[in-house]
C-alpha cells in the first residue's frame, strides 16, 4: 500500500501498476446476520439457458470455439504480433457478416483506411459490410458499439483502448481491466459476440495481466512459427465448449486457409528412412492428428551439454533424457540434444514421451525406424510405459493415414476392441527398454 500516488511500485520495480482504490468500511456482525433477498435453489430447479450459437463459415475457427460463437460471450484471442491474429478475425467477421451479422471492427493500431486496405486484399465473400471505426477512447468505442447496434465485435487490441476515467497509460493494469470490464458488461446486455484480440508478452501471458484470462468466457491462443506457413488455433479456457480444441490454418497470400486433414499436411514432407525421427498421434482436441518429432543427438562442443527444443517442452525432455540413460542404457545425458516438431506445431500432452524417446535413441544409435511406425505413450520414471486416453482415436488416425505398426502402452492395447485393431500391428510393451528393443529389432 502507498498513502500518496506512485509512478512506479517499489516493491516489483514496475511502472504504472500502482492502482488507486477505495478503502471500505469493515462490515459489522449486524450486517453480517442480517438476511438478503436472494435464495439458494436445487440444482433440478435450475432453469437451463440454450445456448445460441452463430457460425463463422470458417469450420476450423467454429471448431476451437466450441461448435460457434456464443451470443454474449466474450472470447480473448491472443499471440505474437504478426502472427496472423487480426487477419484471422478479420475473416470471421466477414463470415459473420456475409450470414446476416452486423459486424464492427474497431482498430485502435491502424487507420480505417489501413484496415480496409488489408480486407480488400483477403478478398473475403462479406468483408465489405464490415463497419470499421479506428479509435482509442473507450468512450467512442462505446458510443458505437451502441449506436450501431452490431451482434458481432472485434477490439484490435484491448491493450490499445483508454479510459479517461483512469489516469495510467494504456495498456497498464488498471487501465486493462476498466476497459475490460466495462466491454464485457456492455456485450453480456447487449447480448452480442465480443472479440478482444491481446498481445503476448515477453513472459507468454496474454494481454499481459493475467486477471483479463478470468473475466473472458473464452481463451484462444494463436501458435504457430512466422518462419512455416502452418498456424494452429487453440482454445485455453472455454465455458460454452472443450478445452484445448485445435483448429488449423495455413497461411497464403489470400490469408488463412483451412486445413482439412492436418495429419496429411504436418507429414507431407517427412523423410523416409530419416534418423531421430518418429510419428505420433496427438489427441488434445476431438480430433486426433499425427505430428513428427524430430531429434539430434551430437557430441558435446562445450563443457556443459546443450539441451534445444522447439514446440515441445524442455522440462519434459530433461526427464526423458535421464530415464533413458538410467533405464534403458542410452548413454545421452553426456551430448547435445536437440528436439523439435516439426512444420511449426506444439505438443503438450504426455503421450508424446514414448515417441520422443524413440526419437532420441534413433538419433543415438545413428537407426532409422521403419516408415510405417508410429509410437504413443506416457514414460514414467522408472521406465515404464503408462497408458493414455483416447488410443483407440488414435490407433483409427494412424490406420487412416496408412501406418501399419503401433507401439503402445500394453493396457491400452488390452482395451482395444478386435474392430479397433483391424487392419495395424499392435506392439504392446510394459517399459522402455522393451519398446526400444522391438522397434529397434529389424533396424539393427
Amino acid at each position: 500500500m502507498h498513502a500518496r500516488w506512485m509512478g512506479r511500485c517499489t516493491t516489483c520495480g514496475e511502472w504504472n501498476t500502482v492502482e488507486e482504490q477505495t478503502s471500505k468500511k469493515p462490515v459489522t456482525s449486524s450486517a453480517k446476520e442480517r438476511t438478503g433477498s436472494s435464495r439458494a435453489m436445487r440444482m433440478a430447479d435450475v432453469k437451463s439457458e440454450k445456448e445460441e450459437r452463430i457460425l463463422s463459415g470458417i469450420a476450423e475457427f467454429d471448431r476451437a470455439l466450441g461448435g460457434g460463437a456464443v451470443r454474449g460471450g466474450v472470447t480473448l484471442l491472443g499471440g505474437d504480433p504478426g502472427i496472423g491474429k487480426s487477419t484471422l478475425l478479420m475473416q470471421a467477421l466477414a463470415g459473420f457478416a456475409n450470414r446476416g451479422e452486423r459486424a464492427l471492427y474497431i482498430t485502435g493500431e491502424e487507420s480505417a483506411a489501413q484496415v480496409s486496405l488489408r480486407a480488400r486484399r483477403l478478398r473475403t465473400q462479406g468483408v465489405d459490410d464490415v463497419l470499421v471505426l479506428a479509435t482509442t477512447d473507450l468512450d467512442d468505442a462505446e458510443g458505437a458499439m451502441g449506436k450501431e447496434n452490431p451482434g458481432v465485435v472485434v477490439i484490435d487490441s484491448i491493450q490499445t483502448l483508454r479510459s479517461a476515467d483512469i489516469t495510467s497509460a494504456p495498456g497498464s493494469v488498471s487501465q486493462i481491466r476498466e476497459v475490460a470490464s466495462r466491454l464485457i458488461d456492455l456485450a453480456k446486455r447487449q447480448d452480442l459476440v465480443l472479440f478482444l484480440i491481446g498481445h503476448v508478452t515477453k513472459e507468454g501471458s496474454l494481454a499481459g495481466p493475467k486477471v483479463l484470462e478470468h473475466l473472458v468466457d473464452t481463451v484462444l491462443s494463436f501458435e504457430g512459427d512466422r518462419s512455416h506457413a502452418f498456424r494452429v488455433v487453440r482454445a485455453v479456457k472455454n465455458r460454452f465448449g472443450p478445452a484445448h480444441e485445435l483448429g488449423v490454418f495455413e497461411m497464403a497470400t489470400e490469408g488463412l486457409v483451412e486445413v482439412d486433414d492436418p495429419s496429411k499436411l504436418f507429414l507431407a514432407e517427412r523423410a523416409e528412412d530419416a534418423e531421430g525421427s518418429v510419428v505420433v498421434p496427438i489427441a488434445e482436441s476431438t480430433r486426433p492428428m499425427l505430428i513428427e518429432l524430430q531429434a539430434l543427438v551430437a557430441p558435446t562442443q562445450f563443457g556443459s551439454p546443450r539441451r534445444v527444443v522447439s514446440g515441445i517442452d524442455g522440462s519434459r525432455l530433461a526427464i526423458l533424457l535421464a530415464v533413458l540413460e538410467r533405464r534403458a542404457g542410452v548413454r545421452v545425458l553426456e551430448r547435445d540434444v536437440f528436439a523439435s516438431v516439426a512444420g511449426g506445431a506444439r505438443v503438450e500432452e504426455r503421450a508424446a514421451d514414448l515417441a520422443l524417446s524413440l526419437a532420441v535413441t534413433s538419433s543415438t544409435a545413428r537407426a532409422a525406424l521403419p516408415n510405417d511406425l508410429i509410437a504413443f505413450g506416457e514414460v514414467g520414471l522408472t521406465g515404464e510405459i503408462r497408458a493414455v486416453p483416447r488410443a483407440a482415436a488414435r490407433v483409427g488416425e494412424a490406420r487412416a493415414q496408412g501406418f501399419t505398426k503401433i507401439v503402445l502402452p500394453k493396457s491400452n492395447a488390452e482395451r482395444l476392441t478386435r474392430a479397433e485393431k483391424k487392419g495395424v500391428k499392435l506392439i504392446a510393451v510394459d517399459t522402455i527398454r522393451q519398446a526400444i528393443e522391438i522397434a529397434f529389432q529389424d533396424r539393427k
